[in-house]
């Protein structure tokens, strides 16, 4: 597919505008990345590995950001990814009819959108959730991520704040590695499938690095808590509707 010169510059403009909202929340981009890839005109075999490609690059950086403010914690981290790995990477090799599953999943993310955008302030309290419930989540939150192509923390974030396992700047820094690691997972599942890596995703790498990366820093030192909710409550909305609507 030909873009003109306008049109290549429109889509840097999106993807930065997409990189830094959702770095922002400890996120990195790809249910954004996807919805904008789609509107341009381009096909799922193009469309999803760059998502993947460039929510790697802005997950490490965001991972980078948030740990350095001092919010990660591995014990928080491992319960989630230990099984979501290996989820992703089969959710990604699998080739299904998903489409009724995408619409409930996008309600159920435009409803906590909404939640959020009410919500603003942490709870007073929070309580990590026993060990088994945390592994069990990482499974099914890893094969949700390979099969929609993203890298899992658009679902993780939500679940996590909703249950009062953390509060928001700790999720952001558990959601950061979680999507890094599912979406290297998913990418292998999705080249082991025999599919390879479209041109598209390597000029939009710079655009997608220095947009997450002033994301990810703003949202781990700048930004307030209330309006990392309200940029969250705008990321959900937008993945919800890439989900419900097919864009």
């Amino acid at each position: 597919m030909h873009l003109t010169g306008l049109e290549l510059a429109l889509l840097h403009l999106a993807i930065g505008i997409v990189a830094f909202l959702y770095a922002s929340v400890g996120h990195a981009g790809a249910s954004g990345y996807i919805a904008t890839l789609t509107l341009a005109g381009f096909g799922p075999d193009v469309v999803r590995p760059t998502a993947l490609v460039l929510n790697i690059l802005v997950a490490s950086l965001t991972t980078y950001q948030f740990h350095r403010a001092g919010f990660f914690a591995w014990h928080r981290f491992w319960p989630f990814a230990l099984m979501s790995v290996p989820a992703a990477f089969l959710g990604g090799y699998l080739h299904v009819p998903t489409d009724l599953f995408k619409i409930m999943v996008g309600i159920v993310l435009l409803l906590s959108a909404a939640r959020f955008a009410v919500k603003t302030e942490d709870p007073a309290k929070t309580q990590f959730p026993p060990l088994w419930v945390a592994l069990l989540v990482g499974l099914g939150l890893g094969l949700l991520s390979g099969l929609t192509g993203t890298g899992g923390g658009i679902f993780l974030t939500p679940v996590m704040l909703l249950l009062g396992w953390a509060k928001t700047k700790e999720t952001a820094a558990v959601s950061a590695p979680f999507i890094l690691v599912n979406s290297v997972s998913g990418l292998g599942g999705f080249i082991a499938g025999g599919r390879s890596l479209p041109g598209l995703a390597f000029p939009l790498i710079a655009t997608a690095i220095v947009a997450g990366g002033l994301g990810a820093h703003c949202g781990s030192r700048r930004f307030p808590v209330r309006t990392i909710r309200l940029t969250l409550a705008v990321v959900l909305l937008i993945a919800g509707a890439k989900l419900v609507f097919g864009v």
